[in-house]
Protein backbone atom coordinates (compact mmCIF):
# COMPACT_ATOMS: atom_id res chain seq x y z
CA UNK A 1 0.00 0.00 0.00
CA UNK A 2 1.59 3.50 -1.06
CA UNK A 3 2.67 6.09 1.67
CA UNK A 4 0.11 8.87 1.41
CA UNK A 5 1.79 11.26 3.53
CA UNK A 6 4.44 12.81 2.18
CA UNK A 7 6.31 13.44 4.95
CA UNK A 8 9.39 15.85 3.51
CA UNK A 9 7.01 18.57 3.29
CA UNK A 10 5.84 18.87 7.13
CA UNK A 11 3.43 21.36 7.10
CA UNK A 12 3.95 23.84 10.52
CA UNK A 13 1.84 23.35 13.58
CA UNK A 14 0.29 20.07 12.23
CA UNK A 15 0.10 16.86 14.20
CA UNK A 16 -0.11 13.52 11.98
CA UNK A 17 -2.51 10.98 13.63
CA UNK A 18 -0.34 8.09 12.82
CA UNK A 19 0.09 4.24 14.63
CA UNK A 20 2.06 6.02 17.54
CA UNK A 21 -1.07 8.63 18.20
CA UNK A 22 -3.69 5.81 17.45
CA UNK A 23 -2.05 3.53 20.12
CA UNK A 24 -1.84 6.21 22.56
CA UNK A 25 -5.42 7.37 22.24
CA UNK A 26 -7.32 3.50 21.80
CA UNK A 27 -9.10 4.15 25.38
CA UNK A 28 -10.20 7.89 24.58
CA UNK A 29 -11.27 6.91 20.96
CA UNK A 30 -13.02 3.87 22.16
CA UNK A 31 -14.96 5.77 24.49
CA UNK A 32 -15.80 8.68 22.11
CA UNK A 33 -17.00 5.96 19.22
CA UNK A 34 -19.13 4.50 21.81
CA UNK A 35 -21.35 7.62 21.78
CA UNK A 36 -22.39 7.06 18.12
CA UNK A 37 -25.38 5.08 20.14
CA UNK A 38 -27.85 7.00 21.27
CA UNK A 39 -28.59 4.81 24.24
CA UNK A 40 -24.33 5.62 25.11
CA UNK A 41 -25.06 9.20 24.80
CA UNK A 42 -27.97 9.10 27.31
CA UNK A 43 -25.91 7.10 29.68
CA UNK A 44 -23.24 9.61 29.63
CA UNK A 45 -25.37 12.80 29.69
CA UNK A 46 -27.07 11.17 32.52
CA UNK A 47 -23.81 10.51 34.13
CA UNK A 48 -21.05 11.39 32.54
CA UNK A 49 -18.63 10.10 35.35
CA UNK A 50 -20.32 6.73 35.41
CA UNK A 51 -20.08 6.41 32.27
CA UNK A 52 -16.08 7.34 31.77
CA UNK A 53 -15.44 5.04 34.95
CA UNK A 54 -17.14 2.55 32.69
CA UNK A 55 -15.05 2.49 29.94
CA UNK A 56 -12.18 2.60 32.24
CA UNK A 57 -10.56 5.98 31.01
CA UNK A 58 -7.68 7.11 33.25
CA UNK A 59 -7.37 9.92 35.50
CA UNK A 60 -5.75 11.94 32.92
CA UNK A 61 -8.74 11.11 30.43
CA UNK A 62 -11.27 12.00 32.58
CA UNK A 63 -9.98 15.41 33.91
CA UNK A 64 -9.49 16.36 30.48
CA UNK A 65 -13.18 14.88 29.01
CA UNK A 66 -14.54 17.23 32.54
CA UNK A 67 -12.61 20.24 31.11
CA UNK A 68 -13.46 20.12 27.65
CA UNK A 69 -10.18 20.45 27.13
CA UNK A 70 -10.05 19.49 23.21
CA UNK A 71 -6.24 20.54 22.84
CA UNK A 72 -5.31 18.32 25.62
CA UNK A 73 -6.92 15.37 24.34
CA UNK A 74 -6.19 15.09 21.03
CA UNK A 75 -2.37 16.36 21.29
CA UNK A 76 -1.49 14.67 24.69
CA UNK A 77 -3.61 11.83 24.55
CA UNK A 78 -3.83 10.85 21.11
CA UNK A 79 -7.67 11.66 20.42
CA UNK A 80 -8.63 11.66 16.75
CA UNK A 81 -11.07 14.92 15.84
CA UNK A 82 -13.28 12.76 14.18
CA UNK A 83 -14.37 10.35 17.18
CA UNK A 84 -13.56 13.63 19.99
CA UNK A 85 -16.63 15.11 17.85
CA UNK A 86 -18.67 12.91 19.00
CA UNK A 87 -18.18 13.82 22.83
CA UNK A 88 -18.29 17.46 21.95
CA UNK A 89 -21.90 16.92 20.13
CA UNK A 90 -22.97 14.95 23.72
CA UNK A 91 -21.81 18.06 25.62
CA UNK A 92 -22.74 21.01 23.12
CA UNK A 93 -19.52 21.66 21.31
CA UNK A 94 -19.76 21.73 17.58
CA UNK A 95 -16.79 21.54 15.71
CA UNK A 96 -16.27 25.19 15.36
CA UNK A 97 -16.38 25.22 19.69
CA UNK A 98 -13.96 22.79 19.19
CA UNK A 99 -11.89 24.37 16.65
CA UNK A 100 -11.91 28.03 18.40
CA UNK A 101 -10.57 25.75 21.62
CA UNK A 102 -7.79 23.74 19.38
CA UNK A 103 -6.41 27.75 18.16
CA UNK A 104 -6.74 29.36 21.14
CA UNK A 105 -9.50 31.82 20.31
CA UNK A 106 -12.53 32.69 20.88
CA UNK A 107 -15.63 31.18 19.34
CA UNK A 108 -16.77 34.61 17.34
CA UNK A 109 -12.53 35.14 16.59
CA UNK A 110 -13.04 31.68 15.00
CA UNK A 111 -15.84 32.21 13.17
CA UNK A 112 -14.68 35.33 11.83
CA UNK A 113 -11.77 33.08 9.75
CA UNK A 114 -14.35 31.03 8.01
CA UNK A 115 -15.27 31.61 4.38
CA UNK A 116 -18.97 30.31 4.49
CA UNK A 117 -21.02 32.83 5.26
CA UNK A 118 -23.69 31.94 7.54
CA UNK A 119 -21.37 29.25 8.87
CA UNK A 120 -22.02 27.91 12.70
Amino acid sequence: MPVQVDRSRPIADTRIFGAEESRRGYRINKFAMSLARAENREAFAADEEGYMARWELSAEEREAVRERDWRRIMDELGGNIYMIIKIGTVTGHGLYQIGAHQRGETYEEFLATRNASGAR
